[in-house]
Parts: structure tokens; sequence; C-alpha cells
């Protein structure tokens, strides 16, 4: 039997997506939506200006949109996607998980919180734990578990298989698409025929997320990845997908088939929407450039492509892809609920 799920923030780019994807899983049915005031009391289909490359699912159009608060949804919703504004999901969605929803959100705040899970779920679930503490700590009956950035999802698989090696240091520069600033994020004036350097935010985000996602859980807390990441985020013209350059220094001395092997072992997950090999390693086929897997069918929109491994002197260089709205945003907070639901949170 489906689970009952509301979508908050369901009109903007990611609320979109989370539409498209959670009508592609067995896990799910959509009952609620919720958008700005001024949306509220449209149906569906006429306050979305719909964008992607799929039709509104009728029984989704047909839904009425909602006020953001816990007293305009209904009682009976299983779990809430959360695509709000950080300022806004800052003060909306503790108030839901006190008034006992359990909320799986894309949104920024909170995702360092000590008590809140930050999770990839074929990289560490385990951290969901943490729900224990942030429920004794808090007094929710709900529970609030975030996904990382989208570039931080991209880079963190590929970190997952090097911490065997010893992880001591890392720097990724990366080329983002526009979709991940949202449709009116980036002005065509600004980002055709150009790339845009220093994405406000987003090089702290992916410091200090991953090694949050990369620590440890002791059962109480989670004890950070001793290792310095240094980011450099720029904004390049392509409309989906972020590509990052990363290097890594690491205690080990692997070789590059050694470090591919690890890589290609970073298995997904039984949960729905996990491919079953999360990292897509090209070879001596294609060395020096990954490919896209874009793909929105079960596994491949969800899958990380790494290529151009070269073992140095100080560690590896690589390049890393992933699908910053499938994989990241929208399609990231699809599987945490789907793990939540496959753990017994909800």
């Amino acid at each position: 039997m489906a689970l009952e799920v509301g979508i908050l923030g369901a009109t903007g780019a990611v609320g979109q997506r989370f539409v498209q994807l959670i009508e592609r899983t067995p896990r799910f049915e959509i009952g609620a939506v919720t958008a700005s005031p001024a949306s509220e009391g449209k149906r569906y289909d006429e306050a979305a200006k719909w964008r992607l490359d799929t039709e509104i699912p009728d029984d989704v159009g047909a839904l009425t949109v909602r006020e953001t608060a816990p007293e305009a949804l209904p009682d009976d919703l299983d779990l809430l996607f959360s695509s709000l504004p950080s300022s806004v999901a800052a003060e909306v969605e503790p108030a839901l998980c006190e008034a006992g929803y359990v909320v799986s959100s894309n949104s920024s705040n909170d995702r360092l919180a000590a008590d809140v899970p930050l999770t990839i779920p074929e990289i560490n679930p385990d951290h969901l734990g943490l729900i224990e503490v942030q429920r004794d700590e808090r007094g929710w009956d709900g529970a609030l578990v975030k996904n990382p950035n989208c570039s931080t999802i991209t880079m963190v698989p590929t970190l997952a298989a090097l911490d065997q090696f010893g992880i001591e240091s890392v720097q990724v520069s990366t080329l983002q698409a526009v979709s991940g600033a949202g449709y009116s994020g980036v002005s065509s004036m600004e980002i055709i025929d150009n790339a845009v350097p220093h994405i406000g935010g987003e090089e702290a985000k992916m410091e200090t997320e991953s090694r949050k996602l990369l620590g440890s859980f002791d059962g109480g807390a989670v004890d950070r990845l001793d290792a310095d990441v240094t980011a450099s985020c720029n904004r390049i013209p392509t409309v989906d997908g972020h590509l990052e350059n990363v290097f890594a220094s690491l205690a080990d001395d692997p070789s590059a088939d050694e470090i591919r092997a690890a890589m290609r072992d970073v298995e997904g997950s039984d949960l729905p929407s996990s491919p079953e090999q999360l990292v897509h390693v090209f070879g001596e086929d294609h060395p020096d450039r990954p490919q896209p897997r874009m793909d929105r069918d079960r596994g491949d929109g969800m899958m990380v492509s790494a290529g151009g491994v070269t073992a140095t002197d100080a560690g590896v260089k690589y390049n890393c892809l992933a699908h910053n709205t499938i994989r990241g945003a929208a399609g990231a907070s699809l599987l945490n609920g789907e793990l939540l639901a496959a753990e017994g949170w909800i």
C-alpha cells in the first residue's frame, strides 16, 4: 500500500521535480501540495508554471494548493517533502515537526544542526539514528531529515570510495548548471556565452556538509571527517548537471586501477529509486571525461559518473558528474523518504 505524502513548495522548480519523481515510484502517493499565498486555493495545474518534459499527472493537477502550515495540511499524511526556500523552511519545518509530521527536506537550513540527520541513503543511512536524539532534545513527535546540497551530493559518493585510503584533504572546483539556481535564479543576459564565478554560499556548503556526511555516528552524535575540504563553485550555461573536478590527498598510495575499483564498489541500495551501482566509472575507453547519465528511468538519473581518474604524488584527481535535480535536490529527498519508510520511521 502506498504511503500518502505532501509536497511543500510544490509549484517551484524542485517542487515540480518532486511531483515527477514521486509519480514514478510505487512507494508514495501525493495527497497534498502547498505553495505561496499567491497560489493558495488554485488547482495545482493552474498554479504551477510547468516546465518539465512530462505532463502534470491528472490526479496531482486536480489538487487544490494549500497554505504551508500545520493547520492547513491533512492529519493523515505519512511524510512531507520540502522544497521551501530556507528562509521560510527555518520557521515552518520545525512547526510541522512539532505538530507530528516527518519532513524530508531539501532546504539548506539546519543541515549542520547536531541533531538533524544529513543523509545520502547509500552512504550514511545509520545517521538516521539522530532522529531519536532530535526527538528527545526538541520534544517533537515528528522528525526533520535533510539531504545535502546538490554539488555536495555529486562529490561525496566518490569520496566515500576514497575513505579506505585515508582522506587527508580535498580540493574541488565545480561547473554547475543553471537549473541549480531555480528557474529565475540566473538571468539569460548573465549566463549566455558566459561563466559566472563564485556561487554565493555554495562553497561553504560543500566544505562543511561533506565532512558531516562522511563522519562516523556513535549513537548520539556525528564525529565529522577530519580532513580539510576546499571548494570553488562556478555557474556555466548548461541546463542540468553539475561537473566537478576533484583533487584529493590520501594517506595511502593507491593506483588509478585501485581507485576505479573502489568507486565501482560503491553500491546502490534496495530502495526503489536507488541505482544498483551508485558510481559509474569510465576507464580507458573514455579516460578524460565522465559521460552524463541523465535518463529518468530507475537508476540512471540517480547515478554519479566519474572519469579521468589519475593517481598523483599526493593522491588522486578525477572528474565527477551528476544530475543536480534528480540525484540532487528532489531526488535526494525522495531517497531519504524511501529510507525513512524502509527503516520504519514513518
